[in-house]
């Protein structure tokens, strides 16, 4: 397991929707109890140490897309307002357009007043969000997700642009992640598919599956400008 203090913070990805992304570090991830995922572990409660972190991954931004992806363990209002302020200042110095940010369903009541943050400044935001499967009872009495099992996907999109799931993981099959996929980009502008990388957590990848995605859906599916894969959690650079 790669040591925290070890992570990738910048990285740049080239295709299908270029944009320059950043990791950064927040007070961390306020559910952490998903049974598949450590994430949870980038985090600090000191917010002058994570705007300090968090300045080094910014200052590598140049603008070359006129788009920032900004992920951290949690959801972005985990950031701590320095943090914040300094993305805009970077968005305003590089010209940047579009800023990428993620959130978790719980926090999805932060997001209306970024959105008008947003607006005033001239940028437009998209709202990514891991739901990693729209099988409700798998998302939740499995993988313990903190979404509840009866949100349909048209109550996700009122509040997230686009989506990420999750593939690779004991007991899925193809007809799970066939519709998972179609939901996906039925309601979404964009699905990013992260193949289950293992970790520290007691859930680990099913190589079958994973072989059965890259036979039967990557296929068709890799050249789709709407769709990011990433099969291994380190792809854009970053981690």
């Amino acid at each position: 397991m790669v040591l925290i203090q070890d992570l990738n913070r910048y990285g740049i990805v080239p295709d299908k929707c270029p944009r320059e992304i950043v990791l950064l570090r927040g007070s961390g991830c306020k559910w952490s109890a998903c049974r598949y995922c450590d994430y949870h572990l980038d985090r600090s409660s000191d917010p002058a140490a994570n705007y300090a972190l968090n300045a080094q991954a910014l200052a590598q931004v140049d603008g070359r897309y006129q788009h920032l992806e900004t992920v951290n363990s949690g959801s972005f209002c985990d950031l701590d307002a320095q943090t914040v302020d300094e993305i805009f200042k970077v968005c305003q110095d590089k010209a940047i357009h579009t800023l990428t940010i993620e959130c978790h369903w719980r926090d999805r009541d932060s997001l209306p007043a970024l959105r008008d943050r947003c607006r005033a400044a001239g940028i437009s935001l998209k709202v990514s969000s891991g739901i990693e499967t729209f099988d409700g009872l798998v998302r939740e009495a499995y993988l313990n997700k903190g979404i509840p099992a009866d949100v349909t996907p048209a109550d996700l999109a009122q509040h997230f642009d686009q989506t990420c799931l999750l593939f690779g993981l004991p007991g899925q099959h193809l007809a799970q992640m066939t519709r998972d996929l179609a939901i996906g980009l039925t309601y979404f502008d964009r699905v990013t598919l992260n193949i289950f990388t293992a970790n520290s957590r007691q859930i680990q990848p099913d190589q079958a599956v994973i072989a059965l995605f890259k036979d039967q859906i990557y296929p068709l599916i890799k050249d789709n400008p709407r769709v990011d894969i990433l099969m291994e959690n380190t792809d854009f650079g970053i981690g």
